[in-house]
């Protein structure tokens, strides 16, 4: 057999997993963003986008990932509320801001990943540009990351996609 028809046959062999993963992958972002804009949250963007991050092959990786997002969003959108009601933004407060998250993420013995999500939810309730008060833009992040690692769980138990082997 050449090479290019073992390269054929393998290509063939990956097609009904990348199908299946891309199907649901598209019912998991869709179902998230109804629910957001269900919920009548200011940004559904980040229901999906979150849903995107969380979604893995296995409910224990699900699992992992979603208490990590949990942990770092509720981290950074209440330091980010805290810090935006009493000092506003400023590339001073933000590094601050982001060092405190680091100690606070090491004191409650959260991963790197937690770190990693509480700055980037940070990063959105204080720098982005808002007209309503850090708390409610806190609150309305904190719903938004919530609906997308809802929905990613129920779908890795609803659906869940095999492990590949090797």
């Amino acid at each position: 057999m050449t090479h290019a028809a073992i390269a054929l046959n393998q290509a063939k062999a990956r097609w009904p997993p990348v199908w299946l993963h891309s199907a649901r992958t598209a019912v998991a972002v869709v179902a998230s963003i109804l629910a957001a804009q269900f919920s009548r949250l200011p940004e559904t963007h980040w229901a999906p986008i979150t849903t995107l991050v969380i979604t893995q092959s296995s409910l224990g990786t699900a699992l992992s990932v979603s208490g990590e997002r949990f942990m770092g969003t509720v981290l950074g959108a209440t330091v980010g509320a805290i810090v935006a009601s009493r000092f506003g933004p400023s590339s001073l407060v933000f590094g601050v801001s982001i060092f405190i998250l680091g100690l606070l993420s090491a004191i409650l013995h959260s991963d790197r990943n937690a770190y990693r999500f509480a700055g980037v939810t940070l990063a959105i309730v204080l720098l982005v540009p808002r007209t309503g008060s850090a708390w409610r833009i806190a609150l309305h992040r904190f719903a938004e990351v919530c609906i997308g690692i809802g929905v990613a769980l129920v779908l890795t138990v609803l659906w869940p996609e095999r492990e590949e082997t090797a």
